[in-house]
């Protein structure tokens, strides 16, 4: 395998980590007085994780390309009308009340909740089925309960969808 062309972000960090962007750069962030030595073999090591996830991240574009602005339209229309519905209908189900809900623009996350139990969608969710969409809302919604992701926050999500993880899959394709 060649070498790996990658863009280095030095910090206050202790540690390196490597991540892919969604434009497809290879992204590593590591400490401020690191050897370069010492990055370039924390790189290579962990050639195949970065081949592996730019084919991921390749294909995913693919299949989720950036969309029209027509299409950008009809999907912010369409999470508009959906989304809130599934809240609501979760909420009840779950016995949780949201301190409100609203729908951005966010590329990197499908959902998120604060630490004031607002929750947030982005529109890009509504080009998924609507299993994937209700994971996600039951994953934000079980976050006013659990604020991590802890044997206790996934107990509560798979009581209400048993079938959270199949359905989570649908959101990486």
């Amino acid at each position: 395998m060649k070498k790996c062309d990658y863009t280095l972000i030095r910090s206050r960090r202790r540690s390196i980590s490597v991540e892919i962007t969604p434009d497809l750069t290879v992204l590593v962030r590591a400490p401020l007085r690191c050897p370069l030595s010492e990055i370039n073999a924390f790189v290579d090591r962990h050639r195949e994780w970065i081949a592996r996830h730019m084919d991921r991240q390749r294909q995913h574009l693919e299949n989720h390309p950036e969309p029209s602005a027509e299409k950008e339209r009809i999907l912010r229309e369409r999470a508009a009308a959906l989304i809130p519905a599934r809240v609501a209908f979760y909420a009840g189900k779950m016995g949780l009340s949201p301190a409100g809900i609203s729908i951005t623009g966010a590329k990197t996350r499908f959902g998120s909740c604060s630490g004031k139990n607002r929750l947030s969608f982005s529109w890009r969710l509504a080009d998924y089925p609507d299993e994937a969409i209700d994971a996600v809302v039951v994953h934000e919604l079980a976050h006013i309960v659990h604020k991590n992701h802890g044997p206790d926050f996934y107990a509560l999500v798979e009581s209400v969808l048993p079938d959270y993880r199949e359905r989570i899959k649908l959101l990486s394709d």
